[in-house]
């Protein structure tokens, strides 16, 4: 996965800030542009991998969805 440039960017400076803010931890661009690399590298694939899955389940609902409307269309014999 490819970031952005712009948003990559952006992404250093929230990490940057987040750490001097919250942690007290001052970095420059290039610690906080290796760290959103682990990041990427560490943790994407598992978010990438759960909303496929949310994906999936959605997908499967509304299928269930349109299985019970089509049950109700269905129609029985004349007598």
């Amino acid at each position: 996965m490819k970031l952005d440039e712009q948003l990559k960017e952006e992404l250093i400076g929230e990490i940057k800030t987040y750490l001097a803010e919250e942690l007290d931890i001052e970095i420059g661009g290039f610690d906080a542009q290796f760290f959103l690399e682990f990041l990427e590298r560490r943790l994407a694939c598992h978010y990438y991998n759960q909303g496929l899955a949310d994906a999936l389940h959605a997908a499967e609902a509304k299928m269930a969805e349109v299985g019970d409307l089509v049950y109700e269309l269905e129609q029985s014999p004349a007598q």
